[in-house]
């Protein structure tokens, strides 16, 4: 269990880490830097593979079309999250960033409610009406929805749901994902070689390094994280995930000096608010059940 919880940790604290990586990248425009995270990583996993001699699988879910129909949509939605995601930490949005993976469990719920139809207790009501409150603050004291928040806690919840009835464990999952995406990125970047405009070209060797660097940044916590969860519970589980977004949170607010003032902190509060009673709620629940097996 100690094994899983750093495994698990370390995963969150990596994710967490990623405004510093890709502000480093600043001077690469946004999807370029997308498209090379799904060139490097399918490269990646393909040595990882290639290393514990792990082929079989491929040709099997290649002949299973709604296996590829389920992961094609999940790539898409990956390379979304990805994208918005950069293009927030490139803009001075680490903030609104780090929002959208605060109130991503509580969009899991919802949607486990809405399209797996599981019954939700009533605290677990009373959590996401929480979160919802918070989100109608922001909305009310900024004038706009949240967008970039809502935005990632949607795309990654989606995600994350095709992902939990998907057929294949992370590593080949993420093969198949990028695989599919491949042909997309290289396309892109050929067309963008021919016009003179891929930025990787020109980039300084340091960025065209932290651009290469981006397979292994991207695959090494998943599996990490894919190792954690097997040994440790999902509550235990759920209380580590909020390393990142809250050492996002601080990235935001202390190095990059993104504004957060009383109004702001305000609606986090109450978001946090709703994650707490969310937390102890599950706990609470499995402790009861354990009691009641005992």
């Amino acid at each position: 269990m100690h094994t899983g919880m750093l495994y698990a940790a370390i995963a969150y604290l990596v994710w967490g880490a990623f405004p510093i990586y890709f502000k480093a990248l600043h001077g690469i425009p946004p999807l370029q830097i997308m498209v090379h995270r799904i060139v490097w990583s399918l490269l990646f996993v393909l040595i990882v593979l290639a290393w514990r001699r792990q082929w079989a699988w491929i040709s099997a879910a290649f002949r299973r079309p709604h296996v590829v129909a389920g992961f094609a949509a999940s790539a898409l939605l990956l390379s979304v999250n990805w994208f918005i995601y950069i293009w927030a930490v490139n803009n001075g949005r680490v903030v609104d960033a780090s929002l959208g993976y605060f109130i991503n469990p509580l969009v899991n719920v919802l949607l486990g409610f809405l399209l797996l139809r599981e019954r939700l207790r009533p605290l677990q009501w009373a959590a996401i009406a929480l979160a919802a409150t918070g989100v109608a603050w922001l909305t009310w004291q900024g004038g706009q929805l949240p967008w970039i928040g809502l935005a990632l806690a949607a795309t990654f919840g989606t995600y994350g749901l095709l992902r939990k009835t998907a057929a294949l464990g992370p590593l080949e999952g993420l093969t198949l994902e990028t695989l599919l995406l491949f042909p997309l990125a290289l396309g892109y970047l050929v067309v963008l070689t021919i016009n003179g405009q891929n930025a990787f070209v020109g980039a300084p060797n340091s960025s065209q390094w932290l651009l290469i660097a981006a397979g292994p940044i991207t695959a090494i916590p998943l599996l990490l994280f894919a190792a954690g969860a097997r040994r440790i519970s999902m509550s235990l589980l759920g209380i580590l995930q909020y390393i990142a977004p809250t050492l996002q949170l601080l990235l935001g607010v202390w190095l990059y000096r993104e504004p957060f003032g009383g109004a702001r902190l305000a609606g986090f509060a109450v978001i946090w608010s709703a994650l707490a009673l969310y937390s102890l709620e599950g706990l609470w629940k499995t402790w009861s059940a354990r009691k009641q097996a005992a």
